[in-house]
C-alpha cells in the first residue's frame, strides 16, 4: 500500500473527506492482512507451539512418574504401620 494519500488533491473531495477515505483504505488493508494471517494460523499447526507442547508433555510425564513413585513409597510404608497397630490392638 502506498504511503501517500491517493485521494489527496481530488477535485470532488474536501481535505477531510480525502483523509477519511485514506484512513478507511489503510484500515481495510490492515483487516485484510489480519484475516489472511488468521486463516494461515488456523489452517496449519504452529510448529513452534507443537514443539513447546511436546517438551511440556515430556516434562509432565516425568512429573507423573515421580508422583507415582512418591505415592508408591507412601503406600509401602503404611502396611508396616498397620501391622504394628494390629499387634497392639490384639494385646489389649
Amino acid at each position: 500500500m502506498p504511503d501517500t494519500n491517493p485521494y489527496e488533491g481530488h477535485p470532488a473531495l474536501s481535505e477531510t473527506e480525502a483523509e477519511v477515505l485514506w484512513q478507511y483504505a489503510k484500515l481495510s488493508q490492515n483487516i485484510k492482512e489480519l484475516v489472511a494471517e488468521t486463516r494461515r494460523l488456523s489452517e496449519a499447526p504452529d510448529k513452534t507451539l507443537l514443539r513447546r507442547l511436546r517438551a511440556l508433555e515430556v516434562k509432565m510425564g516425568l512429573v507423573l512418574t515421580l508422583f507415582k513413585a512418591s505415592v508408591w513409597a507412601v503406600i509401602n510404608e503404611q502396611p508396616a504401620d498397620d501391622a504394628v497397630d494390629a499387634t497392639v490392638g490384639e494385646t489389649i
